[in-house]
């Protein structure tokens, strides 16, 4: 499934679809056409947290409804396909730590190859495809950054790469927005990245579950052959792979599941891919993004995430 929110324009409230055909199919409607309008859940989150039972009614009301014209995706308002439980980011992508420190003057930390490291980011400040993206006033040196995320599906705590591998819904595209003066600075003083990094974070344009990229399975747990790609007007920046993360996903859930219990609904970034900001291409010296700049994210399978650099 590719699972989306988007905006009905008469009710003016989110609303649960899928993209079938690069049109836009009602869940609801679905739901009623299989004969369970009763079962249609009310959004995505409330579908991931009802199980697998529910995701297999939607694969089945979705299949029941292909037929059905749908909205045509230039006609609608796509949203932020979840509102996450929670937003953490790893840093999973060596060739981006490697030349991140390598910037910095200095070889990457042991402790970096030890466990999957990540932070916590704030939930309440995500936004969608086409989104607008307010140039924050507190920084000269706004970045993008192109990432996967994983949604977590299944509950579990103190769980093994191969069993957190399963307890994923499904993945969608993550720009962890940065404000990189700011993020300097706080880490320097020994914590952050906080205001480097709270501001803004995308996400979508869609959510793909695990069944749509079963024959690109790399081979390890929660890992994907897919291309990801950056383009900032029109011009491509970055360039990489999913499958060449360092740590993979499984591992990523596992580590964070450490005497910790996962929920579904909860996001987990994949930290930059190689090459995939301005910090890596201009070692650290920008030049960085401006309003009116337009930042492009795409990963192959998910789709395209777009979102335009305005000052306010």
């Amino acid at each position: 499934m590719r699972l989306v929110t988007y905006l009905d324009r008469k009710s003016g409230q989110p609303r649960p679809g899928a993209l079938v055909h690069e049109a836009v199919l009602d869940l609801a409607a679905a739901y009623a056409r299989l004969g369970q309008a009763g079962a249609a859940p009310a959004s995505l989150l409330e579908l991931i947290q009802a199980g697998p039972a529910a995701w297999e009614m939607a694969r089945q009301a979705i299949a029941a409804a292909q037929s059905e014209p749908g909205t045509p995706l230039e006609a609608v308002k796509l949203l932020p396909p979840i509102r996450p439980v929670s937003l953490r980011d790893a840093y999973a992508f060596e060739q981006h730590v490697r030349t991140a420190n390598e910037n910095r003057g200095r070889a990457v930390p042991e402790e970096w190859y030890r466990f999957p490291i990540f932070y916590y980011t704030n939930p309440h400040s995500v936004i969608g495809p086409d989104d607008l993206l307010p140039y924050p006033r507190y920084t000269q040196a706004l970045d993008y950054e192109l990432e996967i995320a994983a949604v977590v599906g299944v509950e579990g705590k103190n769980l093994t790469a191969a069993q957190a591998a399963g307890h994923i819904f499904g993945f969608t595209i993550f720009n962890d927005w940065s404000a990189r003066d700011i993020q300097r600075a706080e880490m320097k003083a020994g914590l952050g990245p906080a205001k480097g990094k709270d501001f803004a974070s995308s996400l979508g344009p869609c959510i793909v579950t695990l069944d749509e990229l079963a024959d690109r399975a790399a081979g390890r747990p929660g890992v994907y052959d897919l291309s990801m790609t950056a383009t900032v007007n029109g011009a491509q920046r970055s360039a990489g792979n999913f499958k060449d993360i360092y740590w993979s996903f499984g591992e990523i859930l596992a580590r964070v599941s450490e005497e910790v219990r996962l929920y579904p609904g909860e996001v987990i970034g994949s930290g930059t891919v190689g090459t995939g900001c301005l910090l890596e291409l201009s070692k650290g010296e920008g030049p960085w993004l401006q309003a009116g700049d337009v930042v492009e994210l795409e990963i192959e399978r998910i789709g395209k995430l777009r979102n335009p650099v305005v000052q306010l």
